[in-house]
């Protein structure tokens, strides 16, 4: 994308008021979020997301509902689901068409075929795991935004205004999960926002309430009587790449040595 001198000052200017302005209003103008907001507090909340990878089922329906929940453009997803194949030989296989398979009718649900196929004697193991954005403590997109566009919120969510983000892609680039694309509609970077239009309504992510098995689970854990609050404190979770050191907010239960 070429930015013009002219253009590049404009956008650089905004880096003190984006920072000046209180987090509470930073999605200003006819966004679902700020509209949320208006009737939201943000003190006293701590989200987390768990995944259940042992009662995923690579149905799909979590990324179907996301992407008609948030108008995600074809061929773009917020989430997704790969599936891993683990042949005998110690071969890993990851796929992953269309972020999950594709709903293609009432007879035939689920395009498998589009996946690749192991014999079944060689395969020693196999699983789906859901990703998405994992809404980092320490999210490395935040830092090189050049406008403050990318930012997290007290109540610990990593958002972006569109009203500052001019689509330069640093955010992009920095991501260690592969999360965030372009939107060519918006021409902002976009991502998953754990659905915040709807969390600050008291709703779940639609992604939570399409998974047919609750292999998706979110809450507050700062209500001490919540689901995720009580598995994070029974169960053995781990995250995504820890060595990174960004102390993501999506936990998983039963995550397998071979997920990538």
């Amino acid at each position: 994308m070429k930015v013009s001198r002219r253009d590049f000052l404009k956008y650089t200017c905004l880096i003190v008021p984006a920072g000046a302005i209180p987090l509470s209003r930073r999605l200003l103008g006819a966004t679902a979020e700020s509209e949320a907001e208006e009737k939201y507090s943000l003190a006293g909340h701590k989200y987390a997301f768990i995944v259940d990878s042992t009662k995923c089922i690579g149905c799909g329906e979590c990324v179907r509902a996301c992407n008609m929940e948030n108008k995600v453009p074809e061929g773009f997803v917020r989430t997704w689901v790969e599936r891993y194949t683990i042949t005998k030989d110690g071969n890993v296989i990851v796929d992953s068409p269309h972020g999950a398979p594709r709903r293609k009718g009432k007879t035939d649900r689920y395009n498998f075929e589009e996946l690749k196929s192991v014999p079944a004697p060689e395969v020693a193991k196999a699983f789906f795991l859901p990703k998405l954005c994992n809404h980092c403590k320490e999210p490395p997109c935040v830092p090189v935004c050049p406008v403050g566009a990318t930012y997290r919120s007290p109540d610990g969510v990593v958002l972006t205004d569109p009203n500052y983000c001019f689509g330069c892609g640093y955010c992009i680039q920095a991501c260690p999960y592969g999360v965030r694309f372009k939107n060519p509609v918006t021409r902002t970077a976009d991502k998953c926002t754990w659905c915040y239009h709807r969390i600050t309504n008291g709703l779940l992510p639609a992604c939570v309430e399409a998974c047919p098995t609750g292999a998706r689970q979110f809450g507050d854990t700062a209500v001490a009587d919540s689901q995720v609050a009580k598995l994070l404190s029974s169960q053995r979770v781990d995250v995504l790449r820890k060595e990174l050191g960004t102390h993501p907010n999506v936990r998983y239960i039963g995550l397998d040595t071979e997920v990538r």
